[in-house]
């Protein structure tokens, strides 16, 4: 059970991270500073850098509640799907269930504004595409692991998340620079691009 120590320590995490995103998302990532965060929450420093490491790390710290989430669903898909429906079952649950594991913590409108932050300011976005490529390694690691394979030796896991991955990060570009930015517009593109990997991959896209 949930201590009174624990449940104020998550709240005070909470407030930092909603402060953070909120002056990011207004004021520009690079021109806001962590004295800042702590002067709007009415903290220390150090009682910041208790829960972040840096400003980076408050930055992606929604995101990465999302991608543990898909993780997450991804290790409850039934074992007789295929690699691919998978992946795009998880991500389409994870999109579904999101609002719940976000707006816990921050509102989902923030979460989403927060997206073009990251996509326009450089360092986080190499940042992101850092995380994205560790997480890809653990994903290929469940499905060889759901397909009985060794990861090291066949090469078809990595081959399915870089596909998967690829397709992601085109679908957080064209959303997060089009003019619907909702989380519907995003699951809706998402939906799309997966389903036309199979055509693409596979026909001839001439038209005659």
């Amino acid at each position: 059970m949930e201590t009174l120590r624990e449940r104020k320590k998550q709240r005070t995490r909470d407030a930092l991270l909603r402060t953070a995103l909120e002056l990011f998302t207004t004021q520009g990532y690079e021109h806001t500073t962590v004295d800042e965060i702590t002067e709007a929450v009415d903290v220390s420093q150090r009682t910041f850098f208790r829960y972040f490491a840096g400003k980076e790390d408050a930055a992606l710290a929604v995101g990465d509640m999302a991608v543990a989430h898909f993780v997450g669903a991804l290790r409850e898909r039934p074992a007789h799907e295929a690699p691919m429906e998978a992946l795009r079952q998880s991500v389409l649950e994870s999109w579904d269930t999101l609002n719940e594991v976000i707006e816990a913590v921050v509102p989902v409108e923030l979460y989403l504004r927060m997206y073009r932050v990251i996509e326009s300011t450089p360092v986080l976005l190499a940042a992101h595409l850092r995380r994205s490529v560790e997480i890809e390694e653990t994903i290929a690691h469940i499905l060889a692991e759901r397909e009985g394979v060794d990861v090291d030796a066949d090469p078809r896991p990595r081959l399915t998340v870089a596909v998967f991955g690829g397709v992601m990060r085109l679908t957080e570009r064209r959303w997060s620079t089009g003019e619907d930015f909702g989380l519907d517009a995003m699951r809706t593109l998402t939906v799309s691009y997966l389903e036309q990997i199979g055509p693409a991959l596979s026909e001839s896209w001439r038209t005659r």
